[in-house]
């Protein structure tokens, strides 16, 4: 009688566990900031002129609706990541086009760049974009490797 197969699961590398808990406090940050602005927190919102604050509290449904799904996903796919799960790769993917959406909106639809502009915003949104993209690409390549069930 012959033993059928088996997988031999790939070993994670240990970049995967520490690009995983970078990935996660950085995502927590941004899902902190999303959250303090969403429940109008005092504290965090005083760092922020009436202008500034009235730009964010008169967001459309479909902005917030896609900024928490930018900030929620990239922490759910941190999470999946760690979990060494394949799903990762498609919430982290899901997870940019909503950060694309609302860039979007900052640049293009409303004053958001106006408001919060100038070189060091700039540098910081494309540091945003680029930490998603990375994360996106390094899910998928642990996926073709294999140590992504």
């Amino acid at each position: 009688m012959s033993a059928l197969p088996t997988a031999v699961p790939t070993r994670a590398p240990k970049s995967l566990y520490v690009i995983g808990v970078i990935a996660l406090l950085w995502n927590a940050i941004g899902a902190l900031d999303y959250l303090m602005t969403q429940t109008r927190n005092a504290t965090y919102m005083g760092a922020f002129t009436p202008e500034q604050l009235e730009y964010f509290y008169s967001f459309p449904t479909w902005m917030v609706a896609t900024w928490a799904i930018a900030v929620w996903g990239g922490v759910a796919g941190a999470v999946l990541l760690l979990l060494r799960r394949q799903l990762a790769v498609q919430v982290f993917l899901v997870s940019l086009a909503a950060m694309i959406m609302t860039t979007v909106y900052s640049y293009l639809l409303s004053n958001g760049m106006e408001l919060f502009g100038g070189p060091g915003a700039h540098a910081f949104n494309a540091l945003i974009f680029a930490v998603a993209v990375g994360l996106c690409i390094y899910s998928l390549k642990m996926k073709k490797q294999g140590v992504l069930r």
